[in-house]
């Protein structure tokens, strides 16, 4: 019967001694425990081994069962202390990974720019507002009416071919002109009136210098005495102030169903000061925008007197003063969001 107290102190020794190298090795919690489970767990090696105490004979079971707990309680206690030894070097070395060094630089993020038409129609708002402009913003979805019909081209009128016009419903359309917005004001408001009027317009056209879709602006003045001297004057401002100063304006005659007289507008060239180059094509001025006195039918279907009032009205393509402005050769880059365009115009 001794022979079966000292197998199986022999074999406490081996466990004990088993368990202890298998404790030097581990290196993480999860190793830990899955090594104490395969030691301690239900089914583990000295769980197994309690089953010997049946072959002890009786007067021995107090001795071996106390040797026994006693390295239950050893493996207990090596396994306790090195989970909370391990717990404390992975959080120091989760601290180490997750550190910030406060004394590097920031990482900085690029930053976006304004849109060349954003800049040129911020500059624009600016340059009329200073002159006692305000600002109205009409639907870009208007009705026939307003679109030709109140701007003296009735259904039947040549001047609609011009438009190339994308109509919705038979009375509905994308507008072709911010000069809709012009009606609506004069509609509703009292003379004196001095609005901008900008926004995206929509026409069926697509080539370098144009667009099926692109922004306009345009102004309208109307009060007592106004007169093409007062548009001139307006106008060699706003010039000096978007293209520099010492640039010029001229007018020529020209046709507007909305204007009477109408005519072009152009600068002298700011790029070669009007001696001729590939930007004017030789003749020293560039063609910037369409104005004219506001036609007395005009004013009369809005309800202002034109026998009292008078005014002035002119537009321009935001794209085609930014293209000018900036040396676009092509107007489709304003459209195409490439970044390596639009970087150019990061202040």
């Amino acid at each position: 019967m001794n022979d079966v107290k000292q197998v199986i102190e022999e074999k406490i020794t081996q466990l004990k001694k088993k368990i202890a190298e298998s404790i030097e090795k581990v290196q993480s919690s999860d190793t830990l425990y899955q090594i104490k489970m395969k030691f301690l767990g239900r089914g583990g090696e000295l769980s197994e081994f309690m089953k010997v105490m049946k072959d002890v004979p009786k007067e021995d079971k107090p001795t071996i069962g106390a040797v026994i707990n006693a390295l239950k309680t050893w493996a207990e206690n090596e396994f306790s202390n090195l989970e909370s030894t391990i717990k404390q070097l992975e959080l120091k070395a989760q601290y180490k990974t997750e550190a910030i060094d406060v004394t590097m630089p920031g990482l900085t993020k690029p930053t976006g720019a304004y849109h060349p038409n954003t800049l040129v129609r911020r500059e624009l708002i600016s340059i009329f507002a200073g002159m006692g402009f305000t600002v109205f913003e009409g639907p870009e979805i208007e009705n026939d009416y307003y679109n030709f019909t109140a701007l003296n081209t009735p259904k039947d009128h040549p001047a609609r071919d011009m438009q190339d016009t994308f109509y919705i419903t038979e009375d509905l359309l994308l507008r072709t002109q911010t000069s809709a917005g012009q009606i609506r004001v004069m509609e509703k408001a009292q003379p004196p009136i001095k609005i901008l009027s900008p926004g995206k317009v929509y026409r069926s056209d697509d080539d370098a210098t144009h667009s099926p879709m692109f922004s306009q602006m345009e102004g309208l003045v109307v009060d007592k005495g106004i007169t093409l001297c007062d548009l001139k004057g307006m106008l060699d401002e706003f010039a000096r102030k978007i293209f520099g100063n010492g640039v010029k304006t001229r007018l020529r005659p020209s046709y507007f169903p909305f204007t009477e007289p109408s005519v072009e507008v152009d600068v002298s060239c700011f790029e070669c000061g009007g001696k001729g180059c590939r930007l004017c094509k030789g003749t020293g001025w560039i063609e910037v925008l369409g104005a004219g006195m506001v036609n007395r039918h005009v004013l009369e279907g809005c309800g202002v007197d034109p026998d009292v009032y008078s005014g002035f009205a002119f537009g321009m393509g935001i794209e085609r003063i930014a293209m000018l402005k900036y040396g676009i050769n092509n107007m489709k880059l304003l459209f195409e969001g490439d970044t390596r365009f639009l970087k150019q115009f990061k202040g």
